[in-house]
């Protein structure tokens, strides 16, 4: 198991928890989630790049790596991740940078474990 998909799972475990001591606000949270998580006039996969870029640009290291997953599952390719890095990067300035490579990392590792098991 990589680390960012040890690190997804364990924030995964860690939403799960915090669920059990305020459920409505996560359930709320999921919710928007849920109202978001279809294509509409932008696509998921479309709308997981921009969270990512948005995880980078705030330094949120467990959305980027949870967004940088749901990207590559939802079609997202190489390109389309180093092109949403380099947006961050340009409304975020250096501390995208640094938060870009742990994207980047994260996506190298997803679709190494990925190619694992097909």
């Amino acid at each position: 198991m990589t680390k960012s998909e040890q690190k997804y799972i364990e924030l995964m475990k860690g939403m799960h928890e915090l669920g059990a001591e305020i459920p409505e606000t996560i359930k709320s949270f999921n919710g928007i989630h849920k109202a978001i998580a279809k294509d509409e006039s932008l696509t998921m996969q479309t709308k997981e790049l921009i969270a990512l870029g948005i995880s980078i640009a705030i330094r949120c290291e467990g959305c980027l790596i949870s967004h940088t997953k749901q990207a590559l599952e939802s079609g997202a390719t190489v390109g389309d991740i180093a092109e949403t890095i380099g947006v961050s990067v340009m409304m975020g300035g250096a501390p995208s940078i640094v938060y870009g490579t742990k994207a980047l990392s994260a996506m190298k590792e997803f679709m190494e474990s990925k190619n694992k098991k097909a």
